[in-house]
């Protein structure tokens, strides 16, 4: 499979897999001594190794907050593939000047998409009074400056309150892997949320930040969301990039995926040595 099977988010075609870069900005989810060594390892030349792998093939699009490191990432990988990279950017309220110059830096990086992050859309969710509060002048902010717009959460409820209330939202983000991690309520009624709306959801921590072996996060994320919805894979290598396109391939095409097994002494006994 030359490209991957693509999706229509805003009118935008985006693949159905998409590059995370929580590894790359050393948000490891894991403990305070990877992530310094995740944002000591990687320049933006490194980040541009592992995307450079997704982009050749067929991947077109990369998730993060709006960072200058991730944008000359994204150029030299756009300069070695000659393949056009849409940034899926999430402003937060964390900038300078709020959630209001997060939005004017993605535009200034260049970003297609503005997604403002759960930081901003969570915290402002009153699920009682069926509002976000604010976010409709941010919407509007968006579209205007040519982005496409959606929303960020780790809370389904943000997305069935969204829909009922009608925003100008393209699409959402949503935390969804098999042991429910960054997932506030069970599994199923997130993958009932997440099949309900129509809109097209880029579903990340597929992997639970590394707790989940990928065939099996993968396949579970692939097969509970809709045919419009994309997975967002962070990756810290290019052979993990490589085994994980292959493996959302094979998933793709119907078929079980085989990736190679991580062997060690204790196992040789079930591999028949």
């Amino acid at each position: 499979m030359a490209e991957f099977p693509m999706t229509n988010v805003g009118g935008v075609e985006v693949s159905r897999v998409i590059i995370g870069s929580n590894c790359f900005l050393g948000y490891s989810h894991y403990s305070a001594a990877r992530d310094r060594w995740l944002r000591e390892y990687f320049t933006p030349e490194r980040m541009a190794e592992v995307m450079i792998v997704f982009a050749s093939r067929g991947v077109n699009a990369v998730m993060g907050p709006p960072s200058e490191a991730l944008k000359r990432a994204i150029d030299i990988t756009q300069e070695c593939t000659g393949r056009k990279l849409h940034y899926i950017a999430t402003p937060s309220k964390h900038h300078p000047q709020g959630i209001e110059g997060g939005i004017d830096w993605c535009h200034e990086l260049g970003a297609t998409f503005c997604m403002p992050h759960m930081s901003y859309t969570d915290n402002n969710l009153l699920v009682e009074e069926g509002v976000i509060r604010g976010v409709e002048p941010l919407l509007a902010r968006i579209r205007a400056l040519g982005m496409v717009p959606g929303l960020s959460t780790h809370r389904p409820e943000t997305i069935t309150v969204s829909d009922a209330a009608g925003y100008d939202v393209e699409a959402y983000i949503q935390p969804l892997n098999p042991i429910g991690f960054l997932c506030p309520v069970e599994t199923d009624w997130v993958v009932e949320v997440i099949n309900r709306t129509p809109k097209p959801v880029m579903c990340i921590k597929a992997l639970g930040a590394g707790r989940v072996l990928p065939p099996t996060g993968l396949q579970f994320v692939l097969s509970s969301c809709k045919p419009i919805d994309m997975v967002v894979i962070g990756t810290m290598s290019p052979y993990e990039a490589e085994e994980d396109l292959d493996i959302v391939q094979a998933i793709l095409e119907g078929e079980r995926p085989h990736p190679g097994l991580a062997m060690t002494r204790s196992k040789a006994h079930l591999a028949g040595r």
